[in-house]
């Protein structure tokens, strides 16, 4: 189990589009149809083999334009997170009174997306995709697509709440991992990435504060965002609301 893609959520699209291609040195790789269901458009760019999407509202009454109003702008919007065995995470989700908002199967992905009250923090998807390496919703051509002299792979998320504690209390159980206990807060590790849970420190209420990804220069990178007049602090960037830590690898 592992964060497998990251979703951002913007009033306009293309600036933030640009400025994380620019900054992290990614490219595009599909702009989803399908998320016009959602009332959405979308464009996503592989971070090594992981996902970073941004999707925009294009209709009103869109649970994604709600969430820009209730936040107060831009911000970090989902996490999916790749799992093994869907069935076993139905049968614990039944069990902890989660309910599933919405959900396909596909010949090569199934996914179920999880009610945000019943989760808190963040929206969260449980993905299976067979096999393991693929990702539909990425697009046919996403693996091309892929640069690796900027950045890697997401590797943490992390959440703000006004009670880091319990919020991390209530993921690791639908996680079903545990909930260890940090310098920086309360933490739950999973293969080869972590959510983090923080105060609520900016005012904006729970949500995805931050994303860290893998850098092979993280001062460069942050250079490349103060060059396009982006806010950096702590060895952090900020693009499209949300905190941005490059970090070496290891």
């Amino acid at each position: 189990m592992r964060i497998r893609q990251i979703a951002l959520v913007a009033r306009d699209l293309e600036p933030v589009v640009d400025d994380l291609c620019a900054v992290l040195g990614v490219e595009v790789c599909f702009r989803d149809p399908g998320v016009a269901t959602f009332g959405l458009h979308n464009a996503l760019m592989p971070l090594s083999d992981t996902l970073l999407e941004v999707v925009s509202p294009v209709q009103e009454g869109t649970s994604a334009g709600r969430y820009l109003e209730r936040r107060g702008g831009d911000g970090g919007y989902m996490v999916i997170v790749q799992s093994e065995d869907l069935d076993a995470d139905r049968k614990r989700l039944a069990a902890l009174g989660v309910r599933v908002v919405w959900e396909t199967t596909l010949p090569d992905i199934a996914t179920i997306h999880l009610h945000p009250s019943d989760v808190g923090g963040a929206i969260l998807s449980l993905d299976v995709a067979d096999p393991p390496e693929s990702w539909r919703w990425a697009g046919p051509e996403w693996q091309a697509k892929i640069r690796d002299d900027v950045t890697g792979a997401i590797v943490a998320a992390e959440l703000q709440s006004d009670d880091p504690l319990a919020l991390a209390e209530r993921w690791s159980k639908i996680l079903d991992r545990k909930r260890e206990d940090a310098e920086s807060g309360p933490v739950i590790r999973l293969d080869g990435s972590e959510v983090r849970f923080v105060p609520d420190r900016d005012g904006r209420g729970p949500g995805i504060g931050g994303i860290d990804v893998i850098a092979l220069d993280p001062a460069a990178v942050l250079e490349r965002a103060r060059s396009r007049g982006l806010a950096t602090a702590e060895g952090r960037l900020e693009i499209c609301g949300t905190r941005i830590r490059p970090v070496p690898a290891g």
